[in-house]
C-alpha cells in the first residue's frame, strides 16, 4: 500500500501581520521555517497507514486502552506497564461492563507519550531525568481544517506568519497550508501560542478565531466550510530542556524526550527518527550474548545514536532562537538575534541561553492585566468553543471518572481564581 504522502510544497511565504495588513518577509535559504522539498501530510492518515503496516508485521495495537502506570521489578528497573481499568462509574464503582486492566511485562519499554505524558512524569521523578536539564517551556497549537472555494485554493501553498493577533512580547505564530486531498481543496490553518504569556486574560482559542478575521485570511476562507478542529500541547524548550532519556529498562523517544524543533515548530520527523534509532539500538542489544536475558537494560547505544544524528545537530543549531524571544524586546529581539546570529553562525555561537523561569511563573496576577475583548462568533468564519469541540469527535461518557486530575485539588480556589481570575477556563482548548 502506498504511503499517504503526495502533496508537495509548491510555494511558501513568511509574513508579518498587523491588524489590517499582511507584509511579506524574505524567505531566506536555510531558515528553520523553510519547507523547500517538503510535503504537506495529514498526520491522521499517515498514522493510520503506519498502524496498518505494523499490524501486518505482527505488531499488536490496543486502541482505546491507556497505559495507566509503570511497572518496576524488585530492583527498581522498569519492567512494563499496566493498562487502565475500564467500565468504572464516576464514583469509582464498577459498572456491568467492568474489565480489569492488563499488566504488560517486557524486558524493555519505549515510552512515546507525546508532550508531558503522565507516565513520563512518573519516570522522570523516579530516575531524576531532569536533573541536568533546563525547565521545559510549552506551547499550545490549535488548528482548523477547511474545505475551500476551489477558485481560492493554492495547492501546495505554505504560509507561516508572525505578529498579529499576538502582542510583540508573546512568542507564537500562525500557519496556513493548502493541500489537495483526493481532489478536495483543503486548507489547514492555525496558531501556536507559547504558554509563557504574561496576560492572564489571553485565550489561545479566541486568538485563533481573531486571526481568521484578518482581511487576507477572511478572503481566503470565505465561500468555504469548516470541517474540523483540534489542539495539542507542544514542548518548546528544545536542546537545553532535553532530559536524560535512557534509564534502567526503558527509554524516551519523540516529543516525550523533548525532540521538537521549537524554531521550525516541527517534531514528527524527529520523533520517527528517534524511534528508528531506539529500535536499531535495541535490536543490537537483543543479539548480544546473554544481555537480553536480564532486566534493567540501560540502552546507552541509543543515547549515542541520538547524539550522533541530525536530531542532536538540528536541535543544537537552533537552541538559542526560542529563548531569545524572552528578552524585553520580545518578538523584535528574537527576530534580530535570529537574523544576525543564526543566519551567519547556524548555531555555532559558543554560548547557550537558559530558561530561567517556568511558564507558570511568567503569568501576571489579574490585577496587573488588561482584559482582552474578543470578537463575537459569526458562525461563518468564527465559531464558539463548544461547536468546535463537537467537530473533534471526542466522546466522554458522563458516568465515568474525570480524565483530568489535579495534583492539589485546592489550587484552583486558593490560587488560580483569586490571583489570576481562573486562567484554566481560557487556556484549555476544549
Amino acid at each position: 500500500m502506498k504511503a499517504p504522502v503526495f502533496q508537495k510544497v509548491t510555494k511558501e511565504s513568511f509574513v508579518f501581520y498587523t491588524e489590517n495588513r499582511r507584509i511579506p518577509m524574505p524567505m531566506l535559504p536555510g531558515i528553520p521555517l523553510s519547507n523547500k522539498g517538503n510535503y504537506i501530510v495529514r498526520l491522521g492518515h499517515l498514522v493510520r497507514w503506519l498502524g496498518e503496516m505494523a499490524e501486518e508485521l505482527g505488531v499488536e495495537i490496543y486502541p482505546g486502552y491507556a497505559a495507566a502506570e509503570v511497572l518496576y521489578d524488585d530492583s527498581g528497573n522498569v519492567c512494563g506497564i499496566a493498562t487502565n481499568d475500564v467500565g468504572i462509574a464516576k464514583d469509582g464503582s464498577p459498572k456491568p461492563n467492568f474489565e480489569r486492566g492488563m499488566e504488560l511485562h517486557s524486558k524493555f519499554t519505549i515510552f512515546a507519550e507525546g508532550c508531558r505524558g503522565h507516565l513520563t512524569k512518573m519516570i522522570s521523578k523516579k530516575f531524576d531525568l531532569r536533573k541536568n536539564a533546563d525547565v521545559m517551556t510549552f506551547g499550545i497549537g490549535l488548528k482548523e481544517l477547511w474545505a475551500l472555494d476551489p477558485s481560492k485554493h493554492r495547492s501546495g501553498y505554505v504560509e507561516h506568519g508572525i505578529g498579529w493577533p499576538l502582542k510583540y512580547d508573546h512568542y507564537g505564530g500562525t500557519f496556513l497550508y493548502d493541500l489537495d486531498d483526493n481532489g478536495q481543496p483543503l486548507c489547514s490553518l492555525g496558531i501556536v501560542v507559547a504558554l509563557d504569556y504574561k496576560n492572564t486574560y489571553l485565550n489561545p482559542y479566541q486568538e485563533l478565531q481573531r486571526f481568521k478575521t484578518h482581511p487576507a485570511v477572511r478572503r481566503h476562507l470565505e465561500g468555504g466550510k469548516r470541517l474540523g478542529y483540534g489542539a495539542r500541547a507542544l514542548n518548546e524548550g528544545g536542546f537545553q530542556s532535553i532530559p536524560k532519556f535512557i534509564f534502567p529498562g526503558g527509554c524516551l523517544i519523540g516529543c516525550t524526550a523533548g525532540f521538537l524543533n521549537p524554531a521550525a515548530l516541527k517534531g514528527v520527523h524527529l520523533s520517527m527518527k528517534s524511534g528508528i534509532l531506539a529500535a536499531e539500538a535495541l535490536f543490537q542489544e537483543i543479539f548480544k550474548e546473554k544481555s537480553f536475558q536480564k532486566n534493567g537494560i540501560l540502552l546507552e547505544e541509543y543515547e549515542k545514536k541520538v547524539k550522533n544524528s541530525h536530531i542532536w545537530r538540528d536541535l543544537k543549531s537552533v537552541r538559542n532562537i526560542r529563548p531569545s524571544f524572552r528578552s524585553k524586546l520580545g518578538l523584535y529581539g528574537g527576530l534580530l538575534y535570529s537574523g544576525l546570529v543564526y543566519m551567519f553562525g547556524r548555531g555555532l555561537e559558543p554560548w547557550t541561553f537558559s530558561y530561567k523561569s517556568a511558564d507558570c511563573q511568567m503569568l501576571k496576577p489579574s490585577k496587573e492585566c488588561r482584559k482582552i475583548i474578543y470578537p463575537t462568533p459569526d458562525d461563518v468564519i468564527t465559531f464558539d468553543l463548544l461547536s468546535s469541540v463537537a467537530l473533534t469527535g471526542t466522546n466522554h461518557n458522563h458516568d465515568q471518572p474525570a480524565h483530568l486530575t489535579l495534583l492539589n485539588d485546592d489550587v484552583p480556589q486558593r490560587v488560580n481564581l483569586p490571583i489570576y481570575d481562573g486562567p484554566e477556563s481560557r487556556f484549555c482548548p476544549a
